[in-house]
């Protein structure tokens, strides 16, 4: 129960002498006045949770006719972290590097299910991994993983301009080995925020 008011309004002393009007007849009457107030704003907060065991999660996946692929490439969907994630290859780019570069991203595979208003932060890293000429190459974006916070806004992390078309096709010169690449992910998930 919570309890409000003055521990020692006034003396017993004062309180007892007829005098003063508080006891009438050896009684007294108590009275409270209570005003409700309305809130200004509703209050907000956060819960963050963070995992105290992470583990990283490398995903491979296998793309075939590589070289020939205009369209938007998606991997099958693995689980990280109780969440279900997905590779998304543009192999002439997306958007922003249309017709220059490879574009590759990272994305939650269905960010529609997460509960309203949370995230997740994840840590990852993505490469490319072909054979030429029985000569493994790999090209990778920065030498260390990438923090993002994933939620239903802003449901996948990347880069459009992963690597440029003709930097990746002079990489080797010749043939791909039976026009076949992999694609690598590193994924580790920090933890979850939800705001209430």
């Amino acid at each position: 129960m919570l309890d409000a008011g003055i521990d020692k309004l006034i003396s017993l002393k004062e309180f007892t002498d007829a005098s003063n009007g508080y006891l009438v007849n050896d009684d007294c009457v108590v009275g409270a006045e209570v005003f409700v107030c309305k809130e200004k704003r509703a209050a907000k907060a956060e819960f963050l949770s963070m995992s105290y065991y992470s583990f990283t999660y490398k995903h491979v996946w296998n793309v075939e006719n590589f070289s020939k692929s205009d369209a938007i490439l998606d991997s099958e969907p693995f689980t990280v972290g109780n969440k279900k994630w997905k590779i998304v290859l543009y192999p002439k780019g997306d958007s922003n590097g249309k017709g220059t570069h490879i574009s590759l991203f990272l994305a939650l595979a269905d960010p529609e299910t997460l509960p309203p208003r949370s995230k997740t932060c994840v840590e990852f890293s993505l490469r490319i991994v072909y054979r030429m000429n029985r000569k493994t190459n790999h090209c990778q974006k920065g030498t260390t993983p990438t923090n993002g916070w994933f939620d239903a806004s802003s449901p996948s992390w990347g880069w459009s301009h992963f690597i440029a078309l003709d930097t990746f096709s002079k990489a080797g010169k010749g043939d791909f080995v039976k026009d076949t690449c992999l694609v690598e992910a590193e994924v580790t998930v920090h933890g979850n925020s939800q705001i209430v």
